[in-house]
Order: structure tokens, then C-alpha cells, then sequence
């Protein structure tokens, strides 16, 4: 072990890197339930439209973390743990088979897409290059959006966001006496919501270990108590919650595991109703958005993770960067077979980091973790969507965080090209929406403001992709 992971050259313990392996397993489990939540029960009504069950995604969650964990952790020898994407999750829900109308095996095709050229990229060197011709205040903007649009899903998934005829959405009613449609059942729900994020909140000031975890099982035991002023509350409840070993394992091998390839080549569905040329449009597109919230994602998280460790290398690069971006690549691929969308780095790594982690050894101990945490699976099955709900917030917010760094006082194509990515993944509800506006938007203000030698190649393709979409939803072809 010590020869393989090299522990007294990085100035570490078994001890230590376990310990980090557990506090960063803390950090990120809250994935398996939030994960398992938004597959198959994307809206507060209870309404299946993936049709995939909790239990299915729950493994497949789990498996892909297992599998990307051990990667990172054997390729680049870094303390870094993978998982399903928070936002990359929601683009692949409520963008994808939602918004675009994709089935859930359809949109298993866009992620396999986006792990092989992701491999292709990173074995020729291209992935790096690809990011930096990316807009800097663009990159910063999608990470901002992405966190305001999953705290919008998590309000809106528990009832505080409700649907408005007059303003489009509102404030959802907390009014028992007056409100016929209003309930303690409908109001008790929104409370454990508000009380559980106020929980992970100061947990979190707190430096507890696992906030995030500990907010949403709190959240779960506060629902349960109050669940006795409820009339006929665990009477319901004992019909849907019946301990089944067996039944994820068999959902996840009927319903999700190898999709990809049995189904999801079949966009025969979505051809009748737009069209051939609409669905290669979309097809470019959507893969495209995919691959760049994913390399955002992964870029972004070793940059940081590495730099809280003081990990960097003297030239300011992380360590063994291309083997940890071919972990994430593969992970991807293999997370897609399994039935779960994009696999990335997670941010919570930094928690293992900050508690001494500096090996693989970290990230084989997060990954064994999520070994023994499948079994558990009738635990976490307890947990409602309303103690789940503010975890999207307050991943929102460390989302949200990065737009304090763009620069609002420069270039004009910068500052509004972020902001337009920005307002638009939670106002149109799609991230590649979000994305398609602000490249738009950079590319033209930088024509206009006499700026045109600063757009990369690489933007002139993206931008061409885009303006061909925006013309077929102008002629009609696609919505």
C-alpha cells in the first residue's frame, strides 16, 4: 500500500486517508437518495414520466460511484470521488426527457456520447484545449445557473414554488383556514423543508462533517414525528414502504442496467413527433451541452480540490490531470451502461482533502463505502423528497458561489453573455438553454463591439450549432 499509493512521499497515513475517505463519503452519500429521488419522482404529484423506480437508480447511483471512485483513485492516485453529477442530473430529468421529450434510454445515449468523446478528447490532448477556448465568464455563469436551477427544483418540488395563473409561479399557500385546497398534509411537508435547510445551514457554519447527510436524515426523523398529526399518515405509509431486498436489484437489471443499448438507440418516438432533421439538431446540440457542463464540472473540481490540499504542481497544474480526466471519462461511459446520468468529480471531495487526504487510497475509501451502502437501500428508501428537497438548495448555493468571481465591470460580451446563461437555465427550465443564449449572445456582442479576433474556432462551431437550432425553433421544425 505504501509502495502503490506512495503515503510517506505525500505526507499521509493509512489512518488519515481512511478518515478522509469516510468524511468525504459523509459529504456526497446524500447523491444515492437525491439521485434516486429525481429519476422517479420528478414532481411533488408523484407522476413516474422516466419510468424508472427509485430502487433501480439508487444502485445504478451507487454502482457508478463505486466504479468511478476506484478509477481516480487507481489511475491518478488523487483523493478525489465520483459520482452522478448534482446539475448534470437535472439536465438529464428535466432538460432532457422532460423538456426535450427524449425517453429515459434515449437520453442514456447522450451520456454514453458524452463519456466516449470525452475519452477520445482526453487521450489526444483535446479536452484541455476545448475548455480554455471556452468564454471565461462563461464557464463561471453555467456552475451559477445550474445551482439557482436546482434550488428552483427543490422549491418547487416540496410545494414553496407553486404554478400561478397571473405571475407564472408563487409563494406556495401556507393558508389552513381559508384555502380549501390547503392541508396540514400539504403545509407540514413545506415546514420539515425550510427546517431541514436552516439544519444543513448551521451544520454546515458548523464545519460538521456529512452536512448535507446529516440535514436530510434529520429532515426525514423531523417528518416522521410530525407524520403523527397527520390522520391515517403511517397507515399510508406502511402500504409503500415494505423492506425488499431483492426488488432494486431486479428493477435495476430490468429497468436501467444496459437501457442504453437494448432502448435507447430507438428514437423512433421522438422522429414522429419532430421530425428527422430536428432530431440531429438536437442530437449535436444537447451533446454538446452535456460536454460542456461536464467538463466544467470535472475541470473545476480538481482545480479545486487540489488547491485546497496545496496539491497543485509548481506550474499550477493538478497532478496526474489527464489520468483523472480519463477516470471521469470512463466512469461516464460505464455510469450510462448502468443507467445513470453523467459521472464527475465530485466538489465534496475538497472535505476529504481538508481532513488530510492525498492518495487514491482516499477515494477506494469513499468507493467501499458505497459498497456497504447498498444494502442500506430499505433505509434510504425511507427518506421522502421532502427531506431531500433542500439538499438541491443548498447545493444550489454552493453552485451559486461562482459568480462572485466573474468580472461584471469589463468586457460587455463577458457580462452579459454570463448573465443571459445564468437567467435562462431557471426562467426557460433547461441548462442547455441556459448554455445555447450565453454563447449566443458572447459571440454576437464581440462581433458588434469590434472583438471578433477573440473568438476562438472552437466558439465559431458552437455558435453555428446554436444559430442552426434557434432556426429550427423560429421555422417551427422543433420547440
Amino acid at each position: 500500500m505504501e509502495k502503490f499509493f506512495g503515503l510517506k512521499k505525500h505526507g499521509t497515513t493509512v489512518r488519515t486517508e481512511i478518515l478522509a475517505g469516510l468524511t468525504t463519503f459523509m459529504a456526497m452519500a446524500y447523491i444515492l437518495m437525491v439521485n434516486a429521488n429525481m429519476f422517479a419522482n420528478p414532481f411533488s404529484d408523484g407522476t413516474n414520466v422516466l419510468g424508472v423506480s427509485y430502487g433501480a437508480i439508487y444502485i445504478a447511483t451507487a454502482i457508478s460511484a463505486v466504479i468511478g471512485s476506484v478509477l481516480i483513485g487507481l489511475l491518478s492516485n488523487l483523493p478525489l470521488a465520483q459520482a452522478s453529477g448534482m446539475g448534470l442530473n437535472a439536465f438529464f430529468v428535466y432538460t432532457v426527457c422532460v423538456g426535450f421529450g427524449f425517453t429515459y434510454a434515449n437520453a442514456l445515449v447522450f451520456v454514453l456520447v458524452d463519456g466516449l468523446i470525452f475519452i477520445l478528447l482526453t487521450i489526444t490532448g483535446l479536452r484541455k484545449k476545448i475548455f480554455t477556448a471556452i468564454p471565461d465568464a462563461v464557464r463561471k455563469a453555467i456552475p451559477a445557473g445550474i445551482g439557482l436551477f436546482i434550488a428552483f427544483l427543490g422549491l418547487q418540488n416540496v410545494g414553496l414554488v407553486a404554478k400561478d395563473a397571473s405571475t407564472g409561479v408563487t409563494l406556495g399557500s401556507f393558508n389552513l383556514f381559508n384555502n380549501a385546497n390547503v392541508s396540514w398534509a400539504t403545509v407540514m411537508p413545506m415546514i420539515v423543508t425550510v427546517l431541514a435547510l436552516v439544519l444543513i445551514a448551521v451544520l454546515s457554519k458548523k464545519g460538521v462533517r456529512g452536512a448535507v447527510l446529516w440535514g436530510i436524515l434529520g429532515g426525514a426523523a423531523l417528518y416522521y414525528v410530525l407524520g403523527l398529526t397527520v390522520p391515517g399518515f403511517y397507515g399510508d405509509l406502511s402500504s409503500t414502504l415494505k423492506i425488499d431486498f431483492v426488488g432494486p436489484f431486479r428493477d435495476f437489471g430490468e429497468m436501467a442496467f444496459g437501457k442504453v443499448f437494448t432502448e435507447g438507440f430507438d428514437f423512433s418516438a421522438y422522429v414522429s413527433a419532430h421530425g428527422t432533421a430536428d432530431l440531429v439538431v438536437v442530437f449535436i446540440t444537447t451533446s454538446l451541452a452535456f460536454c460542456m457542463v461536464d467538463m466544467f464540472d470535472t475541470l473545476g473540481t480538481l482545480y479545486g480540490a487540489c488547491a485546497r490540499g496545496n496539491m497543485l504542481l509548481p506550474n499550477g497544474e493538478v497532478p496526474n490531470m489527464d489520468k483523472a480526466m480519463l477516470a471521469d471519462a470512463i466512469a461516464t461511459t460505464t455510469g450510462a451502461i448502468c443507467g445513470t446520468s453523467t459521472v464527475t468529480t465530485f466538489v465534496e471531495s475538497s472535505a476529504g482533502v481538508a481532513e488530510g487526504g492525498r492518495t487514491g487510497l482516499t477515494a477506494l475509501t469513499s468507493a467501499i463505502l458505497f459498497i456497504l451502502a447498498i444494502p442500506l437501500y430499505p433505509i434510504f428508501l425511507a427518506i421522502p423528497s421532502f427531506a431531500t428537497a433542500p439538499a438541491l438548495v443548498f447545493v444550489g448555493l454552493l453552485m451559486i458561489k461562482n459568480v462572485t468571481k466573474m468580472d461584471f465591470d469589463s468586457d460587455i460580451a463577458d457580462t452579459v453573455g454570463g448573465f443571459v446563461a445564468i437567467i435562462f437555465m431557471p426562467f426557460a427550465y433547461s441548462i442547455a438553454t441556459g448554455i445555447m443564449f450565453g454563447i449566443l449572445t458572447w459571440v454576437i456582442l464581440k462581433i458588434v463591439t469590434g472583438k471578433i479576433k477573440e473568438i476562438h474556432p472552437i466558439m465559431w462551431v458552437a455558435f453555428a450549432l446554436f444559430a442552426v437550432r434557434i432556426v429550427t425553433m423560429i421555422c417551427g421544425v422543433s420547440s
